[in-house]
Formats: C-alpha cells, sequence, structure tokens
C-alpha cells in the first residue's frame, strides 16, 4: 500500500489568524497565554485538514520562523538576546525583530539578519556563529507539540532541519570554520532524536535541502560523517531534500545511512528512475508528485501513468507527498468567492493539493476504476487550461517576438548620464531618499476595503488617496528629504497593484503566503499573455509631482520581481513571461517620462532570489532576467535617472549581473548584516550609484544617527562618496508614522553629518 504524507502545512491560518495574534501579543494588546493558545488552535486545525494523509508533520508550525525554532531548540540564540531579560517567547522576538511585546526603546537589540530560505520569498532567520559557539537542547517545544498531535490521534512525524543544512545556513561571525562546529551539533541532534524515540515517534523528517546545490567535498564528507553519526538514536529518518534535482549529489543522498529518502518529483522528475535503481532495497522513496510551490491543479492521469510501474515495483516502499512544504501556497481555494469558476476550476490551494495526494494514493492502491469520476472532473479542468482562449493571445507573442538588442540599450554611458542628470536634478552629497512606500495606516486600508466592498465610490475614494499622498509629500519636505515619493497610499502590494492592471492576471482573496514572520503577501496569478490596456502610475504620480518642487520618483515594481512574487503560468518557459512582463512595464516607463517625472525607480526585489540554486546555471537565467529590466528601463532619455532596489538578498556574487543592469542609482538591504554586503565592491569596481540602507525598517527599533553615519562610513571605504545615496533598506509601509518620523530625522541628520565631515575634509 502507498503511504502518503506531507512535508509541512501553511502556518499562518486560512484567514491569517497567526499575523493578527502576533501584531496584538507585539503591541500588548494581548498576553502569552492568549497567542499560545491561538497557536494550539491553529495547529489542531492544520493536522485535522492533513488527516486525509496517512502521516501529518509535526514541529513545521513556527511563531515567526522554523529555522529560528531549530536554533532555540538547539540552544543558539546570539548572546546578545540571551543577555536580556524576560522569558523565552521576548529572547526569541527579539531575535527576530530587535524586540518583544512591551520593550521600551532602551530594551532593544540589534536583530538578527534575515535572507531568503532558498529560491523562495520566504525570509528566514539567519543562524549566527563563532568559533567558541556551544549547543544546548531545548527539546520542549516539539515534545509538546508531538504529544499534542498524538493525543488528537494523529500519526505524527517530527520535522527538523537538518544538521548540515542549519549550519550551512547560517554565518560566522568572525574567521572561523562553521563546519568545526559539526560534532557538538552532531551530539544535540543525537539527543533530540533519542528523546523523539522515547516519546514515541517512528519517523523523524529531517530536511537536508543543500543536497541539491552545488556542494563542496567538505560539505559532502559532512553529510556523510552527520548520518553515520545519527543512524543509532531509536527512530527511522526521512531524509528530505526539494527544489531541485540531486544531479552529483544523487549517489550520495541514497547511499547515506537513513531509512528513507524524499525528493522533489516536479523539478526533479528526470531523476526518479535513477533514484530507484540506487537507492538501496530496504529504503522507503518518497515522491513529491504534487507540486508544493504553484497553485496549479496536478493532471492526475498523467501523473498515475509514470506512478503506476513505479508503485509496482516498490510496493510498500513507497510514499507520496508534495514536493516540498506546502509553506509556499496558501490554504484553501474553497474560500474564494470572486476569482472566476473558469480560472477557478484550475486551482489547487494547499488543502486541495493533499486532497490530490489523497486520490493518487487510492487509484494506486485501489484501480483507477474506484475514482474515475474524480479523475474525470480533473482531466476537464486541465483540458479547459490548456484550450482556453483567455491564456494565448497571438499580438502580445507577436510583441515579444519583436524584442532587439536595441530594447535594451541606454542613449549613452553612465558617465555622459551622470552628468546631464546632476545639472537637471541638482542634488547634494549624500542625497537622501526613501525607497518608496510609507505606512499604510488603519484609514488608508478602510478606505481601499470600503471602495473595494462598493460602499465608497471613486471620486471619494480619489480624494482620500491624495489626501494621503499630500501628507506624505509635506512629510518629507519637513523632514528635508532631497528625493521624495508619493508614498504608494493607494496600493495594496507592490506586485498585486499592478498585476490587478494588466491583462492576464487573476486575484485571490484569501490566497495569502506568509513572507516572514507576520508579514503575509498574496501572491496574483498569472495564467496567460500579459499586457498593459493603460497607464498605470502615472495619475497619481504626476499628481504628487504637482504639490513640491522637489523631484519626485515615479515608482514602479520590475518585470523579474512582478514574476517572481507570482503564481507564474508553468505551460511556457519563464523567461517568455518575463519579456511580456517586461514590455508592460517599458510602456508605462516612458509614459511616465512623458508626464515630467525626472526619476524612475524600478525595483527588482527579488532578482536574486530567481536564480537556480546551481551556479552552473545561473547564466542562462541572469542573461534574461537582466535583459528583461534593461527593455523596461533603457528606452528614456540620458537625464531621466533610473533607480532600482534590492532587498534581503546575498548579491556579492551576481554583482557583475547587476551592474550589467546599467541602472544609474541601486539601492540595496546592508543595514542588518552591518555593510558585509558591500564586500563585493572590494574587489569590482562597482560604475554606478548606490545607496546601501541604514535604517533596518524590518524592525520596530529607531536607529540612532550616529549609527547611520559609522555605516555609511563604511560604505564610503568601498564606494566613492559622490556616488552613494542615503536611504533605508526597504518600503515603509509595514511601520507606523511614530516610528518612521523620528528614524527618518535621524537618517536626514546623519546626512547632513557626513556632508560636514566631506567638507572638512576638503577644507
Amino acid at each position: 500500500m502507498v503511504t502518503t504524507h506531507s512535508l509541512g502545512f501553511p502556518r499562518i491560518g486560512a484567514h491569517r489568524e497567526l499575523k493578527f495574534a502576533l501584531e496584538s501579543f507585539w503591541h500588548g494588546q494581548s498576553d502569552t497565554n492568549q497567542l499560545q493558545q491561538v497557536a494550539t488552535e491553529l495547529r489542531r486545525r492544520h493536522w485535522q485538514q492533513q488527516a486525509v494523509l496517512d502521516i501529518q508533520p509535526v514541529g513545521d508550525f513556527s511563531l515567526y520562523d522554523h529555522v529560528l525554532d531549530m536554533s532555540v531548540t538547539l540552544g543558539n540564540l546570539p548572546q546578545r538576546v540571551q543577555s536580556e531579560h524576560g522569558h523565552a517567547l521576548d529572547q526569541y522576538f527579539r531575535a527576530a525583530r530587535g524586540r518583544s511585546a512591551n520593550d521600551s526603546e532602551c530594551q532593544c537589540v540589534h536583530a538578527s539578519e534575515m535572507t531568503k530560505w532558498f529560491d523562495t520569498n520566504y525570509h528566514y532567520i539567519v543562524p549566527e556563529f563563532h568559533a567558541d559557539t556551544t549547543f544546548t537542547l531545548n527539546a520542549q517545544r516539539l515534545v509538546e507539540q508531538l504529544r499534542e498531535a498524538r493525543a488528537q490521534g494523529h500519526r505524527a512525524k517530527p520535522v527538523l532541519i537538518g544538521p548540515v543544512t542549519y549550519l550551512w545556513l547560517g554565518k560566522e561571525k568572525d574567521r572561523s570554520n562553521k563546519l568545526n562546529l559539526l560534532p557538538d551539533l552532531l551530539s544535540v541532534y543525537s539527543e533530540l532524536l533519542g528523546i523523539l524515540a522515547a516519546e514515541g515517534a517512528e519517523w523523524v523528517q529531517i530536511d537536508e535541502p543543500i543536497l541539491v546545490t552545488e556542494l563542496s567535498s567538505d560539505w559532502r564528507h559532512a553529510l556523510t560523517n552527520a548520518y553515520h553519526h545519527l543512524k543509532h538514536t531509536g527512530v527511522k529518518l526521512l531524509l528530505a531534500t526539494y527544489f531541485g534535482e540531486l544531479q552529483d549529489n544523487l549517489q550520495l543522498a541514497c547511499e547515506l545511512p537513513v531509512q528513507g529518502l524524499h525528493i522533489d518529483a516536479i523539478n526533479g522528475h528526470l531523476e526518479v528512475n535513477r533514484v530507484i535503481d540506487w537507492l538501496p532495497t530496504h529504503k522507503v522513496l518518497s515522491l513529491g508528485v504534487i507540486n508544493g510551490r504553484n497553485i496549479w491543479k496536478s493532471d492526475l492521469s498523467a501523473t498515475l501513468d509514470w506512478l503506476e510501474p513505479i508503485a509496482a515495483k516498490l510496493g510498500d516502499r513507497l510514499w507520496l507527498a508534495p514536493s516540498c512544504s506546502l509553506l509556499h501556497v496558501p490554504v484553501d481555494v474553497d474560500n474564494e468567492q470572486q476569482i472566476d469558476n473558469e480560472v477557478k476550476h484550475w486551482l489547487a490551494f494547499a488543502q486541495q493539493k493533499l486532497h490530490e495526494l489523497a486520490l493518487l494514493a487510492r487509484a494506486l492502491n485501489e484501480g483507477r476504476d474506484r475514482v474515475a469520476s474524480a479523475l474525470a472532473i480533473n482531466a476537464k479542468a486541465i483540458y479547459s487550461r490548456q484550450t482556453s482562449s483567455r491564456v494565448h493571445n497571438p499580438v502580445v507573442k507577436h510583441a515579444v517576438d519583436s524584442i532587439t538588442t536595441s530594447f535594451g540599450q541606454r542613449q549613452a554611458d553612465f558617465a555622459t548620464r551622470q552628468l546631464e542628470q546632476t545639472r537637471c536634478l541638482n542634488l547634494p552629497l549624500y542625497p537622501t531618499t526613501t525607497i518608496g512606500s510609507f505606512p499604510q495606516t488603519p484609514d488608508i486600508r478602510q478606505a481601499r476595503q470600503q471602495w473595494r466592498q462598493g460602499k465608497l465610490d471613486q471620486v471619494r475614494y480619489t480624494e482620500l488617496m491624495k489626501l494621503e499622498i499630500e501628507r506624505a509629500i509635506r512629510e518629507q519636505e519637513t523632514l528635508g528629504l532631497d528625493v521624495l515619493v508619493h508614498g504608494e497610499a493607494e496600493r495594496n502590494d507592490m506586485v498585486e497593484y499592478f498585476g490587478e492592471q494588466l491583462d492576464g492576471y487573476v486575484f485571490s482573496q484569501f490566497g495569502w503566503v506568509q513572507s516572514y514572520g507576520s508579514r503575509c503577501v498574496k501572491p496574483p496569478i498569472l495564467f496567460g499573455d500579459i499586457s498593459r490596456p493603460n497607464a498605470m502610475t502615472v495619475y497619481w504620480t504626476r499628481f504628487a509631482q504637482s504639490l513640491t518642487d522637489k523631484p519626485v520618483k515615479g515608482m514602479l515594481t520590475g518585470p523579474v520581481t512582478i514574476l517572481n512574487w507570482s503564481f507564474v503560468r508553468d505551460d511556457q518557459p519563464r523567461r517568455d513571461t518575463c519579456y511580456q512582463l517586461a514590455l508592460a512595464i517599458r510602456d508605462e516607463v516612458l509614459d511616465l517620462e512623458k508626464a515630467g517625472v525626472p526619476i524612475i525607480q524600478i525595483d527588482e526585489a527579488a532578482l536574486r532570489e530567481g536564480l537556480p540554486l546551481r551556479q552552473s546555471q545561473w547564466q542562462h537565467y541572469l542573461d534574461w532576467a537582466v535583459d528583461s529590466f534593461r527593455i523596461c528601463a533603457n528606452a528614456v532619455s540620458n537625464a531621466t535617472q533610473i533607480h532600482t532596489h534590492m532587498c534581503y538578498s546575498e548579491f556579492n556574487d551576481i554583482i557583475e549581473a547587476i551592474a550589467h543592469m546599467d541602472a544609474d542609482v541601486i539601492t540595496i538591504e546592508t543595514s542588518r548584516s552591518d555593510m558585509e554586503l558591500l564586500d563585493a565592491f572590494e574587489h569590482f569596481d562597482y560604475p554606478n550609484d548606490i545607496g546601501p540602507g541604514v535604517y533596518d525598517i524590518h524592525s520596530p527599533n529607531i536607529p540612532h544617527a550616529a549609527d547611520m553615519v559609522t555605516l555609511m562610513k563604511k560604505a564610503a571605504q568601498r564606494i566613492p562618496a559622490e556616488r552613494l545615496w542615503v536611504n533605508p533598506d526597504c518600503g515603509l509601509k509595514t511601520r507606523q508614522w511614530h516610528e518612521v518620523i523620528p528614524a527618518l530625522q535621524n537618517m536626514v541628520q546623519a546626512a547632513k553629518t557626513l556632508r560636514q565631515i566631506a567638507t572638512s575634509s576638503v577644507a
């Protein structure tokens, strides 16, 4: 009989219950018990929803981040967090966001660095290591949740991040080699697995997704050592890999001394038969046959066609699961009432994916005849999508085919453009700006909701948004910022806002996905060929510019980020879809320039995120990703200044590709990493202007001017001062005005201090 299981489930709740519970706790409106009650109820509900499968995961639920949870389990929180007062939950949230509930300004600490989880839009809290790091087991969270699940009648499978992946995800904060910590770490893992065995766990899922990356001999050797050390702990280990192919790690993964192996059969479909050949006959093979990262229904009949021979060969050794944790998709498409039925019938969220999995298992265990009607319904949906006239637009296809290299060329080189832009803009040394958005207040959100519900007409809604834009402009003028933004009051999300105005998209009401902590995004669903019927931002930007003599940036989201932060169609190459998006944004850029907008920022926050996990495949992606940016950005005149922004990504290793984008100014996140991201500029002569973020907007802490001056001095050691900008590291929509105002006051003061220092040094 085929066994079904899940690698993980969305944590936030179908209606973002966890988000609201967290924010209530952080604001002091609820206590620890109330927060934990919400968490307990969500776990109960999620296990019940997964009861259609044979085995349910335990430990995948997190109050903030599963990597941070693993750091807590291993006793590896930063010393600056451990030394603070309060209980364990306070330490946890201080590591995550620099502050817990009711902390005062003087109780704040430096939040841990945050970066992307492999090639997803999920952000994890980066573990910190030193040469003298030691690990101490704290198994309480896992043991309690295991007992919860078993008490509710579930066959529970604890989920852990594997020891080698945990080290790989972290950063040395000194010059030590983190692999030297492995022996001590393995002792704690052995102790933990022994405790889970004593608690009655039969299987433990231990995630080592680094097996789909290119590994040096040291890391491959570490994996071998780790699992030989852990092979006698009293539980069966299911080693889980996902997000890609094993390739040169295939034999290693198959031969590690564990009782089962999970592979991503969506991204690694061509490797399945090779794995079956290599895997010892006593091991379980778990195949991830349902896409855990996209929202399209699976073609169940086609899946059964290749699964049936495998099931006949492996028998009870075959397990089925989603390709990865369902953390990356929304909870339940049945909650959606506004997606039109044609497209809705093409979709499967987490709950539907579990039922697809159960249906596949029943067909394999009992025969297709027992599920014939369900398979027929599925086949009808698949055929409907394949043949829909809404998906394919020959005009768009022709436009993409007509792209030439000239589309991506600026009229002159950067030095020439810089002279003309300097003359037109007349900005000071260390010019100050923000990344684009200002706080989305309750009044803004209420007005948008009432407008969408038809309770507020277009005229009144426009008036309210104009009032908010004027407020943002006046606040920036008072602060003394040099380049202003309109604040994006009218925008719900930096991708969804644009998708709503492009043909080829549909939108969910409740399709929320966790990005980090309480931050949730609702990725738009890109189902067909993309085109731009009308201008999307010109009206609001022109209005903002009419309120001030200072330059106002036009704010756009770039094609690569729109692509990577959408649920993207899977019936054509991502490159082709990205070129369609690039042409749409190109039209918007030209309309902004015609409207007299002197600076246009095209955010590519997700450029790094889209990189394949194997470096050998990077160049193909970077070629079309950078081309897409250049296509949308480079049709403007020399005087129009093009900015781009990237956040929370390690991009030192793609700095040449970023330079090839040829943006006049790039703004990046560097505050949490203490300017470490600028190390690339010690060996690479970056040619254009750069704004290294000095204000960590993902923490409620208010940075001091002196600290920002220190950060910019570090930047000036690598980048000439005349090419440096001063800005936050990301948009301010998630912050509150009472935090933003003093933080930006300090940022402007820091810029003034830097100018004084520069003037004094010249004198």
